[in-house]
């Protein structure tokens, strides 16, 4: 019965796993990188600049090689760049 209920436990973690991947992967497509709007201590990634290489790092307010992730088309509605964009300034 132990074993069972063990097994039946180990099936139930990976299939909530595969779920939740591929829930991950779809809401990813549902966002783009928007550059220059996180606040200081906010971005979600490394910057362009290549300074740092974490999540949080951010030194400034808008700063125009950070990025935050955001639901898809509204960038520029929050003044902010693709990732071309901020590369050519």
């Amino acid at each position: 019965m132990n074993n069972r209920l063990i097994a039946s436990s180990a099936l139930a973690s990976v299939l909530a796993l595969g779920l939740l991947g591929q829930a991950n992967a779809a809401d990813e497509k549902a966002k783009e990188k928007c550059f220059g709007i996180a606040k200081a201590g906010q971005n979600d990634c490394a910057n362009l600049s290549g300074s740092h290489s974490c999540a949080g790092q951010s030194k400034v307010d808008a700063g125009a090689d950070e990025w935050k992730y955001v639901a898809k088309g509204t960038c520029k509605s929050m003044g902010g760049k693709t990732a071309d964009e901020a590369k050519k300034k």
